[in-house]
């Protein structure tokens, strides 16, 4: 029901923002208490979304096994283990982190599990671009749980998950555009069409790699992250272009997966590049 792999990576991408607000070591407590916190806010509103979409995931061949739709967990009780999960996240934010972090993730639940899963998912194919946001939130949580305040260089990460969302996401719509069809889910591939799909995939891609380069512009990342950002941004408009040429008919699947890799490796690459080519010192501890 938490879904755990999308946990996990907005875990890792909070971390990151955890890491790029400090020169030094993240204090092991906010290391500790922010991520448990967050995490539990993230699988509360994943616990929504299996409730919300219980009857629709019966028909959907890679959500047709959750434990809700199938019934072996029926709606009272999956209502009780989110509400415990989001109260426990959101108590435990305000005690051990701070107030503006509690908030800002309480947004990003309700967000995810209110706006996108109960109206815009079923109410437009630009559902995935507009609450892609609550998805964007982990880095700009991340920072504000080590400094207690938003910072131009956490929105900037804010945005390059923003960007990234839609040809994430896209790609596996296209995938899966007869399942989204048979539950008039308007994804973008069941409303428009795959090539127009994927010519928006190939256009956010190229946006994506623009937003990337932004850290290096600011002078919040260095060459080596400015390296990676080139290289792995190639990768990522090379196979928005196989997409769009529509000759190879796993190219969807290979698009997401590559994404996936994509988002991961810029991040630990951003990271790499903080701690070996330190920049401008953006955030003293105890200052």
């Amino acid at each position: 029901m938490c879904k755990p792999n999308v946990v996990y990576m907005m875990l890792v991408t909070a971390m990151i923002g955890m890491f790029m607000a400090v020169p030094g070591m993240v204090p092991w407590e906010v290391l500790l208490y922010g991520n448990v916190g967050i995490g539990l806010c993230a699988a509360s509103a994943a616990a929504v979304n299996h409730l919300v979409d219980r009857r629709i995931d019966l028909v959907m061949a890679r959500t047709q096994n959750r434990p809700v739709a199938q019934g072996r967990i029926d709606t009272l009780h999956a209502s009780i283990f989110a509400l415990v999960l989001g109260l426990a996240g959101m108590a435990m934010l305000l005690i051990k982190i701070n107030a503006l972090t509690a908030w800002l993730t309480l947004a990003s639940l309700l967000g995810y599990a209110v706006v996108y899963t109960l109206w815009l998912k079923r109410a437009t194919p630009q559902n995935i671009v507009i609450g892609g946001l609550a998805g964007a939130a982990p880095p700009l949580l991340g920072w504000t749980a080590v400094t207690g305040e938003i910072h131009g260089h956490a929105l900037l990460l804010v945005l390059i998950i923003f960007a990234w969302t839609p040809p994430h996401f896209w790609a596996l719509a296209i995938a899966r555009k007869e399942e989204y069809a048979k539950v008039d889910i308007p994804m973008l591939p069941v409303t428009h069409g795959v090539k127009y799909t994927a010519l928006q995939i190939l256009l956010y891609t190229l946006i994506l790699f623009a937003v990337s380069l932004m850290p290096f512009a600011t002078g919040m990342s260095g060459s080596l992250y400015l390296l990676g950002a080139v290289v792995f941004g190639a990768g990522f408009i090379y196979w928005a272009i196989v997409l769009m040429r529509g000759k190879n008919p796993k190219a969807p699947m290979e698009t997401f997966k590559y994404s996936l890799i994509y988002l991961l490796a810029i991040f630990v690459i951003m990271l790499a590049d903080h701690y070996l080519l330190p920049a401008v010192t953006i955030y003293e501890l105890g200052a």
